[in-house]
């Protein structure tokens, strides 16, 4: 960078909240889609008409985009065009549910980062309720905030699963699998659809265990999904043993939402449930194995999502981190699948030799 670029970016940074907003609300109004929209442009009397908004309102919004560089002028004319910045924060499906997970997730909470980061814990939470984590209170969230969460959670993961089936149906031909943490049933029902073989039994908290039966209830394959009600955080309960052996035990963006420590807790008990045969596939966005620098930067700022918001101790991890995890729990890793979907890898791991 020049000094200059440099400069602009330091006060990029320092007037970060204020770009956010403006941009945020010109997606929201459908002010960057009229513009975008429009063949040669518009001018800001158009844009006042169009919108309703006062002179005054679409004139700070206006010149604000120009400055955050999400808009262009034609100075001759005074017509405004979208830039590609614009056009990426318009049409990118990615940016479109980063934007509204910072704003209805993230946005007022980090204003206790600090707070979170000196003191271990949460401290963004309590802007939404007096839980010790986000999971637990979830179900209690605004509809606007369950939204944006679900949004953001499924748009990553969902994204990998025609590839991640393959991998688990095709290459290794599974027939029995745990879904550890599986939430909804999701990539249950997924399974089960794609191969008319498998059996899943999903492990997570007795409560979400509930949820779960009631989503998958009379859809094709449920009779092959069963869950198992466990605390995956406390050490002393082990994962059941499966009669006949175990293919497979999967975690889907899981592991993030734990310590290391937990992390290693929960493979060791994992490796418990294991025979030589079996195999753990563990799906991450690992941020120093993805393909493009925005992505590795989306990811390490969701690290201060889990830090302020979610539970207080984890992060998205790198392959460094997760290594020493797989290792202490008694693993070994077999081989790495990169690149699926928006930047997923696979590891997967075998009993150590």
């Amino acid at each position: 960078m020049t000094a200059r670029e440099a400069q602009r970016l330091a006060e990029f940074i320092a007037w970060g909240p204020v770009a956010f907003q403006v941009s945020r609300i010109m997606v929201k109004l459908g002010i960057l889609e009229m513009i975008r929209d429009a063949s040669d442009g518009m001018t800001r009397e158009e844009v006042k008409e169009a919108t309703g908004l006062s002179d005054y309102a679409v004139k700070c919004l206006l010149e604000g985009s120009l400055s955050i560089g999400t808009l262009l002028i034609d100075p001759e004319t005074e017509r405004y065009t979208i830039s590609k910045t614009g056009w990426f924060l318009l049409n990118d499906p990615a940016t479109r549910v980063n934007l509204d997970f910072n704003h209805d997730v993230n946005y007022e909470g980090m204003f206790h980062l600090e707070e979170a980061l000196k003191d271990g814990y949460p401290a963004g939470l309590k802007h939404f309720g007096d839980w010790p984590t986000v999971y637990e209170g979830l179900s209690s969230l605004p509809e606007n905030v369950q939204k944006a969460w679900f949004g953001f959670d499924h748009f990553y993961s969902d994204s990998s699963f025609p590839e991640a089936l393959k991998i688990i149906f095709d290459e290794h031909r599974v027939r029995s699998l745990y879904d550890v943490g599986g939430n909804t049933g999701k990539w249950a029902l997924r399974c089960v659809d794609y191969d008319d073989e498998v059996t899943v039994t999903i492990l997570d908290l007795p409560q979400q265990i509930a949820l779960m039966e009631e989503n998958v209830k009379g859809k094709p394959g449920a009779e092959r999904i069963a869950g198992y009600g466990i605390n995956l955080l406390d050490p002393q309960l082990a994962f059941p043993k499966r009669e006949g052996g175990l293919d497979a035990i999967w975690m889907s963006q899981f592991l993030d939402c734990f310590s290391m420590e937990q992390i290693v807790s929960i493979l060791k008990r994992a490796t418990a449930a294991m025979t030589a045969d079996t195999r753990l596939y563990i799906m991450e966005t690992l941020w120093d194995r993805q393909r493009f620098e925005p992505a590795a930067f989306c990811l390490t700022m969701t690290s201060f999502y889990f830090t302020c918001i979610a539970n207080g101790n984890s992060k998205m991890y790198n392959t460094e981190d997760l290594e020493k995890c797989i290792s202490e729990a008694g693993l070994e890793i077999e081989r790495i699948y990169d690149n699926l979907g928006q930047g997923h890898s696979i590891v997967v791991c075998r009993l150590s030799q």
